[in-house]
């Protein structure tokens, strides 16, 4: 029964080490996505540094020049970016 439980957590430990790059990456690729979004919109940010999810297609970014924009799908489907304060 030790066994089983030892061998039962060395293997939520692995599994848990690989997920962890994984979220790393998905948080790269939505940065890059949301910096596109931005540019796509022609308002000014350069680089997105920080992400943070509201809820589904909703979206709270902070820009390297300091510029924090909501980017969000309003109900007829569309990308909408709004500048906040």
């Amino acid at each position: 029964m030790l066994n089983r439980t030892a061998v039962l957590a060395q293997s939520f430990l692995v599994a848990a080490s690989f997920a962890v790059p994984s979220f790393a990456a998905d948080d790269a690729a939505l940065k890059k996505d949301m910096t596109s979004v931005i540019a796509l919109q022609g308002l000014p940010c350069g680089q997105v540094v920080a992400v943070k999810v509201n809820g589904d297609n909703d979206y709270a970014c902070t820009c390297k020049d300091g510029n924090r924009y909501r980017v969000h799908m309003n109900a007829a489907g569309r990308v909408v970016v709004e500048k906040q304060k």
